[in-house]
């Protein structure tokens, strides 16, 4: 994956458990920033920083407008997205040479 990749991400807490779905330019620098709690807020209070799924988008405008399509989603449409490419949740972001939680 190149430094700088719009890309749409989904983050859990646990199989199941608390959803974060986000929108990035460099998707590896944003999930050092979810891990390390950089900025206060939602994924920091939830402990929502395992990568569960991405997608990457041609243009930053793309990724924000399946950003946006997910998060009217029901959850059971994420759970879906999710479970199809990555069904026992395992943390994407080892793929993408960061080290385990």
């Amino acid at each position: 994956m190149r430094e700088r990749q719009p890309c749409v991400y989904i983050l859990a807490s646990g199989r199941n458990g608390t959803l974060y779905i986000g929108v990035t330019s460099n998707l590896i620098g944003r999930l050092i920033q979810h891990r390390d709690g950089t900025f206060a807020g939602f994924t920091g209070r939830y402990g929502v920083q395992r990568l569960v799924w991405y997608d990457v988008a041609d243009t930053m405008e793309a990724a924000i407008a399946t950003e946006k399509r997910l998060k009217k989603w029901p959850r059971q449409y994420k759970l879906n997205v999710i479970e199809r490419e990555n069904p026992f949740w395992e943390d994407l972001a080892i793929s993408l040479s960061l080290p385990p939680l």
